[in-house]
């Protein structure tokens, strides 16, 4: 079956420079939505743990609940809770969700800054302290979410400026936070309370040497076994709609890995992995043929090398790799 690998050293030395960045392991809030971006809830919640993270961001209530034991906090970015819990805060994204909240359910109000997807307008802010006060929920932090940080564009400085005057307009004693990986990287001197860390954390985050030149390790790593192999002739087809014709006769082989377990399927006839193997023809449900015959295959060690050959980005690429795949520590 075909597996992933989990660097646990790469992880750590992720780690060690957001910590060195926000000055602090308490300042990071680990971003564990989504299989953690695909790497697996449990297990980089297990490691994040033994690092001494102490605060993670979900989006879903039951993300919360399966990681409970792991954290003293968690943050549910889309969600609303089954039932009280001291650990868990919600966000309030607009101001008809405050109504659907539990009294006494601590919550932390987004706000737009820019983006224009989630999170109440400026100009809503003093009416949402007030329903939230009216509706007995404790507020304790405001944080936006920005749109470019990873980009030169004038927006992230947009969005700060924006962020400033959303302080200063809210009541003492809210934590505040806006800084996700690329954002906490475009500080000099980092000094909110905590900043939503999820792709440095993961080892894909790559940023204009403008902004930042710090390099990260990627954690992890995909392998395939061997189904069968063969030799095909020079000017034979391989896979469905015979859509690769052999230039030279060669060894091709059908490994355990497809777009039913993640593989996107827009990398057909094109994908080469890290160590220079080419892919012979479509990406099949559950396998995918190579011109290679060992009995394992390194499919890929850095999503963002992936990504780069096909037109998305890395997050998409390690959040398609099903959750049913084994995960193991290494």
């Amino acid at each position: 079956m075909s597996y992933i690998t989990l660097n646990k050293q790469n992880f750590f030395y992720n780690l060690d420079k957001i910590a060195l960045q926000t000055k602090s392991k308490e300042k990071i809030a680990l971003v564990l939505k989504d299989n953690a971006y695909g790497h697996g809830l449990l297990e980089m919640a297990t490691l994040a743990r033994e690092y001494g993270i102490t605060k993670a961001v979900v989006q879903l209530n039951s993300e919360a609940l399966l990681i409970e034991e792991f954290f003293e906090y968690i943050l549910v970015l889309a969600d609303t809770p089954d039932t009280y819990n001291t650990k868990i805060r919600y966000t309030v994204n607009s101001l008809s969700m405050i109504e659907k909240l539990p009294k006494d359910t601590l919550v932390e109000l987004k706000v737009n800054t820019g983006m224009n997807r989630n999170g109440i307008e400026i100009d809503e802010l003093q009416l949402a302290f007030k329903l939230i006060k009216k509706q007995g929920l404790e507020l304790e932090a405001v944080f936006t979410h920005h749109a470019c940080a990873d980009e030169l564009t004038p927006m992230y400085k947009h969005q700060s400026e924006a962020f400033e005057r959303v302080k200063k307009s809210s009541p003492d004693g809210v934590r505040f936070h806006s800084c996700n990986s690329a954002g906490l990287f475009r500080h000099t001197d980092f000094d909110e309370d905590m900043a939503r860390v999820g792709i440095a954390a993961y080892g894909c985050m790559k940023l204009p040497s403008e902004i930042s030149e710090v390099a990260f390790k990627p954690v992890l790593s995909l392998y395939a076994n061997k189904i069968s192999s063969r030799k095909v002739l020079k000017g034979e087809s391989v896979g469905y709609g015979a859509s690769f014709i052999t230039k030279r006769d060669e060894v091709v082989s059908s490994y355990d890995f497809g777009y039913g377990d993640g593989f996107l399927r827009t990398l057909s006839n094109t994908y080469t992995t890290s160590q220079g193997v080419k892919i012979a023809g479509r990406i099949s449900m559950d396998n995918s043929s190579f011109i290679c015959n060992d009995a394992e295959l390194l499919i890929f060690d850095d999503a963002s090398k992936v990504s780069a050959q096909t037109d998305t980005i890395s997050y998409e690429i390690l959040t398609s790799l099903k959750s049913s795949l084994k995960r193991r520590v290494v």
